[in-house]
């Protein structure tokens, strides 16, 4: 497992497979690289598949540090590019679901050349106010917590409270057709205990990648600022805190997208519909 050179202070791990066209694939909280385990094997044979840990998360580099400058979209993308400028990628299709989705979009914003085309899951721009709603807030209670000092006293280093708090999640927000593996769980608690790790991982809610913050200060962008990336969006029937009627305003916000809904799944996309993934993400490489 190759780690990236320092830039900004943090190296990425990352795993790397295949061969042909660039693809990047970023995962989502609370996981890591290998939310994309499944995926792996479907697309090794088609392309060149870049797969790292994001700063704070799996074997990558989890340095106390500002969370807007470092952890936010804007840092984590900095990341992103920063490790496709070291092995020489242009021109990549990105992938990603939960916070990869807003780093995808974001690296794609920040650096076009970088980006051909992206797959996404929720995070999608466009559900603006309606995360104050009464339904949103109460799916959204953990980005709260996030904030608090209680988050790190009750939760950082100890293994058994780790594995608590992120089964919830992964049980919580799969669609009714997916089991986690207690295997899964087990990797993640492993690299979600080590002192600060925790910690670490949710530096993005403390970042102007919280999801409440972002969506409640959304802005309809001009016409002439909508990102131009051509974008395939994947959105689960089944997302409790991505409502798929928050699809709704696609159009305010990107100039060349398509949309596929995914009947039965939940927010793990990877993981609950990698086949559907995976397909998406080929038809930009033959494109």
């Amino acid at each position: 497992m190759p780690y990236s050179s320092p830039f900004q202070g943090f190296r990425l791990a990352y795993d790397r497979y295949g061969a042909g066209r660039p693809v990047v694939l970023l995962h989502g909280w609370p996981g890591d690289r290998t939310d994309y385990d499944e995926l792996i094997p479907l697309l090794a044979d088609h392309a060149d598949l870049i797969v790292p840990d994001l700063r704070g998360f799996g074997e990558s580099d989890k340095h106390p540090a500002d969370p807007e400058d470092f952890y936010s979209g804007a840092g984590q993308a900095a990341g992103v590019s920063a490790l496709l400028d070291e092995l020489g990628v242009t021109g990549a299709v990105l992938a990603g679901y939960d916070i990869g989705s807003f780093i995808a979009q974001t690296t794609a914003r920040n650096r076009p050349d970088l980006v051909r085309a992206l797959v996404v899951s929720p995070p999608l721009p466009g559900a603006g106010e309606r995360v104050l709603g009464l339904t949103a807030v109460k799916e959204f209670w953990y980005t709260s917590f996030h904030q608090l000092p209680l988050a790190e006293n009750l939760i950082d280093g100890d293994p058994a409270a780790v594995r608590s708090y992120l089964e919830h999640f992964w049980n919580h927000w799969s669609g009714p057709g997916y089991t986690v593996d207690d295997s899964r769980i087990d990797h993640l608690t492993d690299v979600y205990s080590a002192p600060g790790a925790f910690i670490a991982s949710i530096m993005w809610y403390r970042s102007s990648g919280n999801p409440v913050t972002s969506y409640a200060r959304e802005e309809t962008p001009e016409r002439s600022d909508r990102l131009a990336t051509p974008i395939k969006v994947l959105w689960q029937e089944h997302d409790p805190i991505f409502p798929i009627a928050w699809a709704d305003r696609l159009d305010d916000f990107f100039t060349d997208h398509r949309f596929e809904s995914l009947p039965g799944v939940g927010h793990f996309t990877p993981l609950e519909a990698a086949g559907g993934f995976a397909a998406a993400i080929r038809e930009f490489l033959a494109g």
